[in-house]
């Protein structure tokens, strides 16, 4: 079949060419194997105002996906309010608020962009707190190198007592004394962590701040790391439930001084690109899921907006999201509890109230009900497992936004917070319905997707084998023994179909999967 660029474009305009664009000459596209669920749209009205208002007011400027958008502020409000409250669901179920959420996008869904935008303030304060307790931390290192020179004296003067066979006792009473005298360092807020493995993170928590936060753009380097290589994944992503959790944790060192991690707080906020997470998945064999690492976290899994975000003048001031950073400034600036230790938080607990609890039972015992072997939810039972809890920590954190650390948390927040947790609950159910495909499946869902983006943006149904053989979106496919049995699996989907133009092979997309295709 020989198609002109003339007739290409004709088509593209106003889908004259039967048999290549008319939809009703294609049947209908099949899925790619296994049950797929379409996104739900985001529940934006779920979110209280003040939240809302700033997220709208950031999507609309920095036109990345809204899911993206609003994640990135419910955990600013995490990383903010964390060191302050713990929820309680019941007399035993006491936990820490603080959320893990990991969005799925390519680079350059201006989720950098988006997180600078709402840890700004947590940014300032950092910078504020260094700044006013530079005094006191120059005051500690001068007290502690005194320190350390006395004990250096009595501990010499010990070795010569020992050494001439006199007696010690005073000497080693005033070294018991000494040590018991330490200077404490002084606990300056670090709460924004890049680049870092789960062990380093978990000694900084323990000994320097015992709240603080992940926040990636490139979580790839995360997840990639040698602290997540075969040999060492089980011990940190056991540090890093414990830390969910809000628990125990005790790194034995042989050489260095062993520490444990008691009363902290970790927010983790991450995007990543699905094949590096796959990647991720396939050497962690399985314990991202089996130890419920996974299950813990909040996904989302945006359509990409790249592509649809012509230039925006920026507006002269961003009021929403300037009373968002002083609502955050607010709760920062609460005074912070600690342990009898000085070393772990104290929080305060919220609970909820009669109608709220009625609320979240409900929700409780709903996902529950769709965990049965032919339930909704029985693919993903590890993370249905947490719903509920994720839910009473994002009921909480809209509480702490809007009313601070008393009271209970009501009925219409907890509703709301429900709604945010089932709809990251149904994205990880799209994520791990796909992440369970064939590596075969999986390929051509990617080139499916991408054919679709490419023929949407250009107006067009087709692009040249020797297109894709360049420009494919997974480097695999850039070679054609690998790209034609994917190719076939399109084909035998009715998604795609070929067509000879000359010397050269079109791949031409199902033109009811492209934008005006549906009839």
């Amino acid at each position: 079949m020989s198609i002109t660029e003339l007739e290409r474009a004709t088509a593209a305009i106003d889908g004259s060419m039967p048999g290549l664009w008319m939809p009703s000459q294609w049947p209908d596209p099949l899925p790619l194997g296994g049950k797929s669920y379409d996104p739900e749209p985001y529940p934006l009205d779920a979110l209280p105002e003040g939240i809302k208002n700033a997220v709208v007011e950031v999507q609309k400027f920095s036109q990345a996906p809204m899911p993206m958008v609003a994640t990135c502020a419910l955990s600013s409000i995490s990383l903010a309010a964390q060191a302050y409250v713990n929820v309680e669901r019941d007399a035993r179920l006491i936990n820490p608020c603080s959320l893990f959420s990991i969005t799925f996008a390519d680079s350059g869904e201006r989720k950098t962009t988006v997180d600078g935008y709402f840890v700004s303030a947590i940014r300032t304060f950092e910078n504020a707190q260094a700044e006013a307790m530079q005094p006191e931390v120059d005051d500690w290192k001068a007290d502690k190198q005194s320190w350390a020179a006395k004990k250096a004296g009595i501990l010499e003067a010990i070795k010569a007592a020992a050494k001439k066979a006199q007696p010690t006792d005073e000497l080693e009473n005033s070294l018991r004394e000494l040590e018991q005298a330490e200077p404490l360092e002084p606990k300056v807020p670090r709460l924004m962590y890049g680049d870092i493995t789960p062990e380093q993170l978990a000694f900084s928590l323990a000994k320097k701040f015992p709240s603080g936060g992940i926040v990636s753009s490139e979580a790839g380097v995360i997840f990639g790391s040698h602290g997540m290589g075969s040999d060492s994944v089980m011990r940190n992503l056991a540090i890093l439930n414990v830390l969910w959790d809000g628990g125990v944790h005790t790194v034995d060192r042989r050489t260095t001084e062993s520490f444990a991690v008691r009363n902290a707080r970790l927010t983790m906020t991450l995007q990543i690109q699905k094949d590096v997470f796959i990647e991720f998945m396939r050497k962690a064999g399985g314990l991202a899921r089996g130890s419920g690492f996974l299950a813990r976290f909040l996904v989302a899994c945006p359509e990409s907006t790249q592509g649809y975000r012509p230039y925006r003048e920026p507006d002269a001031s961003m009021l929403q999201l300037d009373r968002f950073n002083a609502r955050i400034t607010q709760i920062l600036s609460m005074p912070m509890a600690f342990d009898e230790s000085g070393d772990g938080l104290a929080p305060a607990t919220l609970s909820f109230d009669a109608q709220a609890k009625a609320v979240w039972t409900k929700f409780y015992n709903t996902v529950e009900s769709q965990l049965k072997p032919e339930g909704e939810l029985s693919v993903v039972r590890d993370v249905a497992s947490k719903a509920a809890d994720n839910a009473a920590r994002i009921a909480a954190l809209f509480h702490v936004y809007q009313y601070g650390i008393e009271s209970q948390i009501n009925q219409a927040d907890m509703k709301a917070a429900c709604m945010v947790s089932m709809w990251h609950l149904a994205e990880s159910r799209r994520l791990l319905s796909e992440l369970q495909q064939s590596p075969e499946l999986h390929l051509a869902a990617k080139l499916d997707e991408w054919l679709i983006e490419q023929c949407n943006a250009r107006k067009v149904n087709q692009i040249g084998q020797v297109e894709v053989l360049q420009h494919a979106p997974v480097r695999k496919l850039r070679k054609k023994a690998e790209l034609l049995p994917v190719l076939q699996e399109l084909i035998d989907a009715d998604r795609v179909s070929t067509a000879t133009e000359g010397r050269s092979t079109m791949i031409i997309v199902n033109p009811k999967l492209l934008n005006g295709g549906a009839s």
